[in-house]
């Protein structure tokens, strides 16, 4: 053997020896002096019955250790009083645990702890830096018993009959900060009586926990408050939530709590009761960033109930019967950002018996939800208060949606249809509010609805005690696209195409019912059968409710049809109609002149057709077989003055408000008619509506028309009556806003009049005789047509009543002449002559019965009066002579 090898087997063999017996001294030391030594050089005071050390590997076994602090009042280290069985520590740093103060290793055994555990302070007050004293790679417990307590001696975590392994465990009040009490990689843990106190107002207590196999078991878990609801509203003014949670098992694997990272999968929840209690408290969004992240990997709860609790201690939602499967359910710093603040795979939820109670009381009797589709079964909606606006119940609402993501953080939705069957009830809109604008942010649009369908629902919309009644309502709605208006100001809507229909429709105001016994709409099409439009209350009581004049309707139609395309719902509105056609219209316009006079300003139909907002083209317009009546009241009249006009048709072409462009604007009406059932008439009238100065031509012909068959109009309020025939009348007038003038024939025969009296039931002889003396009775074989001009228009009057003023005028001139002022004249003062005759009549009677007994008068003077009475009577049969 060389010299050299020897020299070196000799050396380490002799290092053997060192180290041997140093490794025996040093346990002979620690069993010894170990204790004195601890107590002296760092804050706990430990016994022990055995110790053994290996200084090369630095693993530490130790049986029947009492631990204690030196000082329990020190609250910067951790406090430790207890017992344990069995220690066992595997590659122990005992330069750090000698001269740092600081434990740490990689492997650690507790058999049987008994242990009272104080965490220090979070924070060194002098440095400012975080104390971590403690620190296992892995750590395992068997049959412990563990109760941890903050630093104020406020209980934090307590378990019995406790067994653990963990790896990589980490355990600090820092943790405690970031809402995550413990960080570890892998775990098998077993307990009962688990206790944990994260703050001041909740507690958690779970009865059993145990794992296998990585699967995880909790029973009768519990969050509870340590406050009464009232107790939290006055020590929290600031928070808004008060949570009482409940789960009878719950079972899970897989759990992972690293870099404030909380996992875990496969988790069930059997029969969860939740229940939050809020307040009025204004919760301000937080500035500071989340720190941490959950994600949850098949998520199954089982028979859930959710109640939540309004600040005056009514419900305000209770669910029961909740089931919920969700997959990869994650929520981190970029899902908080969306408007649902968590991202999932794939989720099915299903509840029965909800109830919510805010501004509506809402009962639903089931309730199923997935990404693709949803149904809500039996939906109530009832009033809790005078604010409210819905009282409704539906069968069925269900819907499947295309597609459900986020795009820049906001919602985008894509939905196939939307089904609503069954619905009863009234909806009713609030007034006196504001409108808020409706907050979009949190939404990407366009929003696509493809397909929405009504079907069997009988609906009332009730706005200003105006109900809207739908009766047997079914509707097909297709493509609606809707999206945000400029400055967030509510939504545009457009509809691609839809069609609806409803029997027995029915729509109140103040004064009218309208209803119609089948209304069917599209985008294409209008079919209206059967409207009616009948007043709710009588004419007298009408005529007192209303301030100025205005017309009273009561109208009836067979039949609206409408063919062409029109856009209704979108912000570019408009009509494009090719034929509407109104089948067997029966109206009666009621006017009477009782009211004072409406001082507004009436536009001609020129101007009221502009003033339509949006383009709007009839091609055709036909109103068929129908009939008008119009009836008018005067102070002085004894009942209305009435005009009819019976199977009456109506032609309009190219109805309009000059906004559509490359169409005409130039409105053709045409007109036949029987006028008072008695004589055809008929009219063409004319208006441009782009014309901007209004001007019309109107022009007519009636022909055989008897004259009492105006008596109807005239008699009641003018107190004459017309006999005789209008063989012809013609009419051919032009007009503006100021007024109108044009021609007029009229050829008759034998016309006379009747003057009546006030009761319109004797006519007055003398008066009637004087003033057939100034009419024409008969026109002549070709009567030459008279000019109507300057005939004013009253701008607070309708067009017409200037139509009827032409028609006067030219009456005045072709039956009485053009010096209509010198007839006038001479029939008044034939009229002071009768009176001047009845007068004297009547003085000769009463002279006669006073002077019975007196001689007659002499012959001269009776003559003379005899004379007098002839010359009255000659003035009157030769009125000229005056």
């Amino acid at each position: 053997m060389k010299k050299w090898v020897k020299k070196l087997l000799i050396s380490l063999g002799v290092l053997l020896v060192i180290f041997l017996l140093a490794n025996f001294g040093l346990n002979i030391w620690l069993k010894t002096q170990l204790p004195n030594y601890i107590k002296k050089n760092t804050d706990y005071k430990v016994s022990y019955k055995v110790l053994d050390v290996d200084l090369g590997s630095g693993n530490i076994l130790a049986t029947g250790i009492t631990i204690n602090n030196k000082n329990p009042q020190n609250t910067n280290v951790i406090g430790i009083q207890g017992t344990i069985d069995t220690l066992k520590i595997n590659r122990l740093g005992i330069y750090d645990a000698l001269f740092n103060k600081t434990i740490s290793s990689s492997d650690l055994l507790l058999g049987s702890p008994n242990l009272n555990i104080i965490l220090a302070k979070p924070v060194d007050q002098k440095t400012g830096k975080k104390r971590n004293p403690v620190v296992f790679e892995n750590i395992r417990i068997n049959n412990g018993n563990i109760n941890i307590f903050k630093h104020t001696k406020q209980k934090f975590l307590g378990v019995k009959d406790f067994n653990l392994f963990v790896e990589n465990l980490q355990m600090t009040e820092e943790s405690v900060e970031n809402k995550l009490p413990v960080v570890f990689d892998k775990y098998d843990i077993k307990g009962k009586e688990f206790f944990f106190r994260p703050d001041n107002v909740y507690a958690l207590k779970i009865s059993k926990i145990n794992t296998a196999n990585g699967q995880m078991l909790v029973e009768d878990f519990k969050l509870i408050p340590l406050l009464t609801f009232d107790q939290f509203k006055r020590f929290y003014p600031k928070k808004n939530k008060l949570f009482q949670f409940d789960i009878r098992k719950m079972e899970f694997k897989d759990v992972v709590l690293k870099n404030n990272k909380i996992s875990l999968a496969n988790a069930s929840f059997q029969d969860p009761v939740l229940t939050v209690y809020t307040t009025n408290a204004v919760v301000k969004k937080s500035d500071k960033p989340m720190n941490y992240e959950v994600n949850l990997d098949d998520i199954r709860l089982n028979n859930g109930v959710v109640q939540i609790i309004k600040p005056d201690g009514n419900k305000l939602l209770y669910a029961q019967s909740l089931n919920l499967d969700i997959n990869a359910l994650a929520f981190n710093k970029e899902s908080s950002e969306n408007m649902i603040p968590v991202n999932y795979k794939n989720f099915n939820f299903s509840g029965k018996n909800i109830h919510y109670t805010g501004t509506q009381n809402i009962v639903a009797e089931s309730v199923a939800l997935n990404p693709k589709s949803g149904e809500i079964q039996n939906i109530t909606a009832l009033p809790t208060g005078s604010k409210t606006s819905m009282d409704f119940k539906a069968n069925h609402i269900a819907f499947n949606i295309n597609q459900w993501d986020f795009i820049d953080k906001k919602l985008n939705l894509d939905i196939k249809d939307i089904l609503v069957d069954g619905v009863n009830g009234t909806i009713k809109a609030r007034e006196g509010t504001q409108k808020k604008k409706a907050e979009l942010k949190g939404i990407h649009f366009p929003l696509v609805i493809r397909k929405v369908i009504v079907k069997n629902s009988n609906l009332i919309y009730d706005k200003g005690d105006e109900p809207l009644t739908f009766n047997d309502l079914n509707a097909n709605i297709n493509d609606v696209e809707l999206k945000s208006k400029p400055n967030n100001d509510g939504l545009a809507v457009t509809v691609k195409d839809y069609t609806l229909s409803t029997r027995n429709f029915a729509y109140k105001t103040k004064f009218y019912n309208m209803s119609v016994g089948l209304l069917k709409v599209g985008k294409n099409k209008i079919q209206v059968n059967n409207f009616a439009m009948k007043p709710l209350i009588s004419r007298a009581q009408f005529i007192k409710m209303i301030p100025v004049e205005r017309d009273l309707y009561d109208l009836k139609v067979g039949q609206i049809t409408a063919d062409g395309n029109w856009d209704l719902f979108s912000n570019n509105k408009f009509i494009n109609a090719s034929h509407v056609v109104i089948q067997s219209a029966d109206a009666n316009i009621f006017r009477s002149k009782i009211p004072k006079d409406d001082p507004k300003e009436k536009p001609l139909y020129s101007k009221l057709l502009r003033s339509i907002k949006i383009p709007m083209y009839i091609n055709t317009l036909d109103l068929k077989n129908s009939v008008l009546v119009y009836e008018e009241d005067t102070p002085e009249s004894l009942g209305p003055g009435k005009l009819t006009f019976s199977q009456f048709n109506m032609n309009v072409k190219n109805l309009n408000s000059a906004k559509f462009k490359g169409k005409p604007t130039q409105v053709d009406i045409k007109i036949n008619c029987s006028f008072m059932n008695m004589a055809p008439l008929s009219v063409n009238w004319k208006f441009d509506v782009a014309n901007q100065h209004d001007l019309f031509t109107i022009s007519g012909k009636t022909v055989n028309l008897p004259a009492q068959g105006i008596n109807p109009f005239i008699r009641p309020y003018l107190h004459i009556t017309a006999t005789g025939t209008i063989q012809e009348m013609l009419f051919n007038f032009k007009g503006s806003p100021t007024g109108l003038g044009g021609s007029f024939n009229l050829k008759h025969k034998d016309l006379k009049i009747a003057i009546l009296n006030k009761e319109n039931k004797k006519k007055k002889g003398l008066l009637t005789a004087v003033a057939n003396l100034f009419i024409k009775s008969d026109s002549g074989q070709f009567p030459e047509s008279v000019t109507v001009e300057n005939v004013e228009r009253d701008p607070t009057k309708s067009f017409f009543n200037l139509f009827w003023k032409g028609i006067q005028e030219g009456l005045k001139k072709t039956l009485i002449g053009v010096n209509v002022d010198k007839t006038e004249k001479a029939v008044k003062k034939t009229v002071s002559a009768v009176k001047d005759v009845k007068k004297t009549i009547k003085d000769i009677k009463e002279t006669k019965q006073s002077n019975k007994a007196a001689q007659p008068k002499a012959p001269q003077e009776e003559e003379k009066k005899k004379g007098f009475l002839k010359n009255i009577f000659k003035k009157k049969e030769n009125p000229e002579a005056q």
